[in-house]
């Protein structure tokens, strides 16, 4: 077996090793700089990837609630019916039907606390100047001594739900005639 030897040929000297070790020294700086570059980009996307997900959220939980709000008041407008069928009915006069009177008084007292409780609220437009976004006129009258436009008489209470209209009033509307 030959044995071999490094001869001083084999050795670098000062100034090499000193160049290969700054080559080195640059080569792993660059190197660092872009892992450095690189996560920072990765962490910004991170960043735009929590954002867009909390806008996601806050979408999602406007729409659920939404939708909530679309069926409750889908659900108090199906009552509006009943509750101006017991007002038809106190409006009846017969004085031998107190107790039911009293009944149907009852009644329709609990049914307004519920829609009361629930944010609903009646539409008073009677005598006020006619506004489709609140009011659906069903008839005109002919009256001289009130402005046009004006509401005569509600057919049937509107009513709304905070700033949101469950239903419009269905009014008489005054009209000059223009014979």
């Amino acid at each position: 077996m030959q044995d071999e030897y490094i001869t001083q040929a084999d050795v670098p000297t000062a100034s090499e090793n000193g160049d290969a070790a700054s080559t080195a020294t640059v080569e792993l700086a660059a190197q660092l700089d872009a892992a450095n570059m690189l996560a920072e980009e990765n962490y910004n996307k991170f960043l735009m990837a929590m954002a867009d997900f909390e806008n996601y959220k806050k979408r999602i939980e406007r729409q659920f609630r939404e939708i909530a709000d679309s069926g409750r008041r889908e659900l108090l407008k199906s009552f509006l019916p009943v509750l101006d069928n017991l007002e038809r009915a106190l409006a009846y006069e017969d004085a031998s039907a107190g107790a039911l009177r009293d009944g149907v008084q009852q009644t329709l007292k609990g049914f307004e606390n519920v829609l009361t409780m629930e944010g609903v609220k009646p539409i008073s437009v009677k005598g006020q100047k006619f506004d489709p976004k609140i009011a659906e006129a069903i008839g005109t009258q002919a009256v001289e001594d009130v402005d046009d436009d004006t509401i005569l008489e509600e057919a049937q209470k509107g009513y709304t739900i905070g700033d949101v209209l469950l239903r419009p009033a269905k009014v008489i509307v005054a009209k000059h005639s223009t014979e």
